[in-house]
């Protein structure tokens, strides 16, 4: 029989627990609640919630909302969601996550305090996500996001730049740009950078390259719109070539399971455990009939 292992430190982070959480109190009360995008990465959680009632609706909608309950997922928002929000008379369940709402209240106060000041606003991050959209109301989108090196052809090195980065980055990228960055400054201008990056979320990276090291194939469960998961599952295949991408356990190829493998299975920051373990329950059942 063959040893199967789900990693104990994947799965949810603390702000998407925090978002489900929310939500599940709020569906308890009854009436219709909405919730602002989808509320975390994983189509299979969105439609275990949507079948307790929660409505996804997008930003177009949101804005057609009167008089109803909307929950902000973890991602956070601008500050016109809000402003939307008081002029509809919509209750607003916040759900974002703290980490986030430290980071948006940083890049406000610096964009406040340097807007006239010449100094670029600088977000390493990916353009058009969630977080880095909610970031960016933070500076009436004046920032400039930076998804990887060869974006910093943007920036004006002969003036000031102050960079943040979106929570959920590798730190290893963040410290590349840092460098690349410090070492294009021209004459007087000044160069401040915060490092804003989760750790519960960059420390995955170590655990995972530890974790997939330790079996002989591994089976990584994330949604397919899961940003963190595409990464996450690049460090399983770099450091275990035998790891496969699955969204359900409907996705495994019964040909790859060796009756005598060491299995694991891990997930992004969006995977629940109770879709890690319906993943063991699957290969436990291919591995049994495999031998009848």
């Amino acid at each position: 029989m063959s040893n199967i292992e789900i990693d104990t430190k994947s799965g949810f982070c603390f702000g998407v627990v925090n978002a489900i959480k929310k939500a599940e109190e709020e569906l308890a009360k009854g009436g219709i609640l909405y919730c602002l995008g989808d509320i975390v990465h994983n189509n299979l959680e969105v439609d275990r919630l949507e079948r307790l009632g929660l409505k996804t609706i997008d930003h177009e909608e949101f804005a057609q909302l009167k008089n109803a309950r909307v929950l902000l997922r973890a991602h956070g928002e601008p500050p016109s969601t809000y402003q939307i929000a008081k002029e509809n008379n919509i209750e607003i369940i916040d759900a974002s996550c703290p980490v986030v709402l430290r980071l948006q209240k940083k890049i406000h106060d610096k964009y406040d305090k340097e807007k006239d000041n010449n100094t670029q606003i600088v977000i390493y991050g990916k353009n058009g996500h969630a977080e880095v959209n909610g970031l960016m109301g933070q500076t009436e989108a004046n920032a400039i996001v930076i998804e990887k090196k060869e974006d910093l052809d943007k920036l004006d090195f002969t003036r000031n730049i102050c960079l943040f980065s979106q929570t959920t980055k590798p730190l290893d990228g963040f410290q590349e740009v840092i460098d690349i960055i410090q070492s294009r400054m021209i004459g007087d201008a000044k160069f401040e950078f915060f490092d804003t990056i989760c750790r519960q979320v960059s420390n995955r990276i170590p655990n995972i390259k530890e974790f997939a090291q330790k079996h002989d194939m591994i089976f990584f469960v994330a949604g397919e719109k899961s940003s963190n998961g595409k990464v996450l599952f690049a460090e399983c295949k770099r450091y275990n070539p035998n790891s496969y991408f699955i969204t359900t356990p409907d996705d495994i190829d019964p040909t790859v399971i060796k009756p005598t493998a060491s299995i694991g299975i891990c997930g992004a920051t969006s995977t629940p455990k109770w879709q890690m373990e319906d993943v063991e329950t699957k290969i436990n059942e291919l591995r049994a009939s495999s031998l009848n």
